[in-house]
């Protein structure tokens, strides 16, 4: 049961009706309080509490307060004793439920292999909708551990039936097939194809490297061995790929001699499983590389010219008078000769620098930009390019992309052609691919007045739009996942649905309702400003020449430097004092104590032998070295009895990322449930998000150079509330949306958070996030870097505010809304529902795809959010100062990264995706145990009879759980597992 709750999710939930309140009228005391929760919580979560530690202090504190119940503690009572037994029976008949008999089990697991476990792999998740069928069928479920039972006995058997189904699918050649790929080359089956002997199962487990032609080769060597097993079309068709992923860590985390021990069933399903996702990613890989290589080939083509015109121009000053004595000459003597007449008067080589000056501008630079670029791809590239286009199947559904499509096919038709133009009898699709000042350099004519197709040039022109069009997904491949069918992203059940879909999203049926709303507030927002800037001292709007124009521009004066706190370094000072030098590994050690958070990592084989005190230990260790990035061996070294070996085979078998965001939500879930509101204060509903490059190995697709940061790197992007509790992080190259990442880290972190506010820098905002924010339910409040230079969007165009003019631009289009609005319910359902990651879905509304009707609908509500949203900027600076203490809190949080991820110099030392995704949420996990330890610490030197009542409100806006001064990461490594920490919460425990 989630420990935090708003105000307005109090009333919603555990406000109790007149009917209820009936049920406690013969009850006193605690008696009174533990029924009411209990018939809340059991409306509410479908069974009743195991212990008292779940009942919410929010809801207790809610209950007593606004029911004027007669007692206000529970301590003492027992939820096994004969009253609690009177009260849950009770409950039952008030609300007609029934107790689970042995059947009820059995139907229970045939519901979930029917209709579940093929599309959910996730325990949690499975247990919800375990206790949501419970409740629909009015049954009172079993206990937890029933429950884990009854899931696992339905896993297992779901497993079997899957397996077999998949293996019977399997021809006889293609099972033989698999039995040859999992062997190595020395070990290779007789009769295995030669042509395919080096590509093993261990070579297809590796990621691909950096662009180039090896690794385009590799790849697509990979890419036949698979489609050499010929799997059977629509083998997985009905089983989600979160299932499919689950298999595919088991294939990847053992050996080939541990697969070939499976069950036959078991081992072909399992490596056709990885197989068909094996071959989505390497097709997405080789997008990628496609993606890359072209673009590097103007980017190249762009810095060399740049170099050479940067070494061979020189300005040419006096061009006025120049050519006034080039005028003078001329007139005086127009049969003159060149170097008799103008060279003396002005300078052979005062011409040839005009030359290279106007060679340098316009067209002519565009024309050698295409030329440089022409030499590289014929020279080098175009064998990278080629074998990728002719494994490739590219697609459209938009008719208007065809002739793209049609060159594509041309280019794989003269692949191997040493032709210089294309032959005139061959249609060869030039509008719409070949524009602007390189036409003429493309289509050539002869003299006769024919026009001749360079082809060399013209495949230069078709990768450049084939680049563009797939970057916003109007051109798509088959058999793909991130750059499949975008059609395929959205809830293929929609129009059957549409109801529930708009319920889901709270947002009405009615497009009109929807415009009015926002009309309301986009005019309510504007008039508030308008009245209120004669009197604003901190914003003025001033002319200002903008490329030789006046323009309106918004003057803001800096915030106002808040008091310095004046007790935090004491209160640093005497955490330090009590607990000296805490060990991190301890810090680790104690919030598993305290929560448990290793039960979460378990065993991807069929069995353990492994004892619970040993499992626990080499884990805890595992995700030290990995969070630390210290490695394994080096903390091996310092736990006698734990060898390196130990470590790799937990860390191979236990370790991965959907176990580590469990551990994660847990300690966040943790903190939340721990936190003194007298401290703390109420709940938060705010978060800030933003990136932090780390530096990492550059032999994969992931790493980009950071144009901003400089160096090679990836980034991680951070979700943290306003009190230092990172709920999310993500892995992202440089390149990569900050929009998409906000999104996604909002809609998915799982935590007991309800982020209603989410502040960002001006790189995770766009018209497009401001929309979709919007129709998410949740406010996006950027601190945005070119303030000055933003306008506001009138409601309609008889709109006037005489104090805005100079800011006030056209009035938003919202016919184009009406219009749109059910296709903008369609992606933002998709975004709500993650049937596609966001990143994926984002795409479709970049600058590339300005004509999407959908992205104008998309950008003309977002102008509108962000015109409401800069009103209130303006306007209060209350906010302005809100969105600037949030952004310090996540740039705090970066700011400690490097004191715990300090291995290696703080570089990601792997070029495996999977790797670097478990180092950083090995990272978060550390950090957030930190967070957590501290903040039982400050609340244990605040409950000092000395402390109480001492901390000022500036003190109180200050105060962090994200300090480390008392901390050593350092020095050996020794786990002592009967040492404790000494925390009140420790002793209670104990006790």
């Amino acid at each position: 049961m989630r420990q935090s709750w708003t105000k307005e999710e109090l009333v919603e939930h555990w406000s109790l009706l007149p009917d209820e309140r009936r049920l406690l009228h013969d009850k006193m005391g605690k008696h009174q309080l533990v029924f009411a929760i209990m018939l809340k919580f059991f409306q509410y979560a479908g069974r009743f509490p195991e212990d008292l530690a779940e009942f919410p202090k929010a809801v207790v504190n809610y209950l007593v307060a606004n029911l004027s119940l007669s007692a206000k503690s529970i301590d003492g009572y027992s939820l096994d004793g004969r009253v609690a037994r009177d009260h849950r029976l009770i409950i039952r008949n008030f609300l007609n439920f029934r107790t689970a008999d042995y059947n009820d089990a059995e139907q229970i697991e045939k519901w979930l292999i029917d209709n579940i476990l093929s599309q959910e792999n996730s325990f949690p998740a499975i247990e919800n909708k375990v206790y949501e069928h419970y409740r629909e069928l009015k049954i009172v479920p079993p206990s937890k551990s029933q429950i884990k039972q009854c899931i696992d006995k339905a896993i297992s058997a779901f497993e079997q039936n899957l397996f077999s189904q998949i293996a019977a699918k399997l021809s006889k050649s293609t099972k033989q097939r698999i039995d040859e790929l999992i062997y190595t080359p020395r070990e290779k089956h007789k009769k295995s194809d030669p042509k395919y002997s080096k590509v093993s199962l261990n070579y297809l487990k590796q990621d691909p490297r950096q662009a180039s032609i090896d690794t385009v080769l590799n790849e697509i060597a990979k890419l036949k061995r698979i489609r050499y097993l010929e799997l059977p079309a629509g083998l997985f068709q009905n089983i989600s790929s979160k299932v499919l992923l689950t298999y595919r860590v088991r294939i990847i985390m053992e050996t080939p001699a541990q697969i070939s021990d499976h069950p036959a069933n078991s081992k072909y399903a399992m490596i056709a499983a990885f197989c068909y996702l094996k071959e989505q990613a390497i097709i997405d890989s080789l997008v990628d590389l496609l993606i890359q290589i072209t673009n590097k080939i103007a980017t190249k083509a762009e810095k060399h010219l740049v170099k050479e015109l940067l070494r061979d121009l020189r300005k040419v000053t006096g061009k006025n008078s120049i050519l006034y004595r080039m005028a003078i000459e001329a007139t005086e003597h127009p049969k003159g000769i060149i170097d008799q007449v103008l060279y003396p008067a002005v300078g052979e080589q005062t011409l040839l620098d005009l030359v290279k000056e106007f060679k340098s501008t316009g067209i002519a630079y565009q024309r050698e930009v295409h030329t440089t670029m022409r030499a590289s791809y014929g020279n080098h590239y175009r064998r990278m390019l080629t074998p990728i286009l002719n494994e490739l199947k590219f697609c459209t559904t938009d008719e208007v992309q065809n002739p793209i499509i049609k060159a594509l096919n041309l280019l794989r038709k003269y692949s191997d052609s040493k032709l210089v133009y294309y032959p005139t009898k061959e249609e060869v699709p030039v509008e719409s691919i070949v524009q602007g000042n390189v036409y003429d350099i493309v289509v050539e004519k002869t003299e006769d007045g024919q026009q001749k197709i360079n082809r060399i040039n013209y495949e230069v022109e078709v990768l450049q739009t084939l680049r563009d069009k797939m970057r916003c997904k109007e051109i798509w491949v088959a058999n793909a996942y991130r750059h499949r069918n975008p059609d395929e992203d959205l809830p293929q059940d929609f129009y059957e649905k549409k109801d529930d879909y708009f319920q889901l999203l709270k947002q009405p049926s009615s497009a009109e309702e929807f415009i009015i709303k926002i009309q309301q507030v986009l005019r309510e927002s504007l008039a508030m400003l308008n009245k209120g800037m004669p009197k604003n001292k901190k914003v003025k709007i001033i002319l200002k020449k903008r490329k030789g124009k006046q323009k309106g521009w918004v003057s803001l004066t800096p915030l106002t430097a808040q008091a310095d706190p004046v007790n935090i370094e004491k209160l640093k000072a005497e955490v330090m004092q009590q607990w000296p030098m805490t060990s991190l590994l301890d810090v680790l050690k104690e919030a598993d104590m305290l929560v448990d958070i290793t039960s979460h990592f378990k065993s991807m084989a069929t069995r353990e032998i492994l004892d619970k005190d040993t499992l626990q230990k080499r884990l805890l260790l595992c995700l030290f070295g990995i969070g630390t990035n210290t490695g394994l061996k080096r903390i091996s070294s310092g736990n006698p009895g734990t060898s390196y070996e130990d470590l790799r085979y937990i860390s191979k078998r236990f370790v991965n990322k959907d176990y580590l965001r469990q551990a994660i939500i847990k300690i966040v879930n943790a903190i939340f449930a721990a936190r003194d509101t007298a401290v703390w204060g109420e709940a938060t509903v705010a978060c800030a998000s933003d990136s932090k490059k780390f530096g990492a190995w550059d032999q994969n697709l992931l790493t980009e150079w950071h144009v901003r940061y400089g160096g090679r790197g990836i980034m991680i992007y951070w979700h943290v509330d306003k009190k230092s509790v990172c709920i999310y992080s993500q892995l992202k190259s440089c390149s990569s949306s900050e929009v998409a990442s906000m999104i996604e880290g909002v809609l998915r972190h799982c935590t007991d958070m309800n982020v209603e506010k989410n502040y960002v820098d001006s790189h995770g905002q766009s018209e497009v996030a401001f929309a979709f924010s919007y129709m998410l339910n949740f406010q996006l409040l950027p601190r945005l870097k070119d303030i000055g230079s933003q306008k506001l969007c009138r409601c309609y165009d008889t709109d006037t505010y005489q104090n805005l003019q100079e800011i006030l631009t056209r009035s938003i289009n919202w016919e184009l809304i009406r219009e749109q609005y059910i296709q903008m319910i369609r992606y933002t359902a998709a975004l709500r529902l993650g049937t596609a990651d966001a990143e994926a879905i984002l795409k479709r509304f970049n600058r590339h795809n300005r004509q999407h009707p959908t992205y104008k609908a998309l950008a003309e509500l977002g102008k509108a959010i962000k015109t409401i949203f800069l009103c209130r900027y303006l306007q209060h600076e209350e906010l302005r100062q809100e969105i600037h203490e949030g952004l310090n809190v996540v740039e705090r949080w970066n700011g400690v990264n490097s004191f715990i991820f300090y291995g290696k110099g703080g570089e990601i030392s792997t070029n495996s995706r999977d790797d670097q995704e478990l180092a950083v949420l090995c990272l978060h996990l550390l950090q957030i145990c930190l967070v957590y330890i501290n903040t039982l610490m400050i609340q244990q030197v605040l409950a000092q009879e000395h402390w109480k009542k001492r901390l000022t409100l500036e003190d109180k806006r200050a105060l962090t759980p994200l300090i480390h001064l008392h901390i050593n990461p350092y020095g050996l490594f020794l786990l002592d597992m009967k040492k404790r920490l000494p925390l009140q919460t420790t002793m209670k425990m104990a006790a």
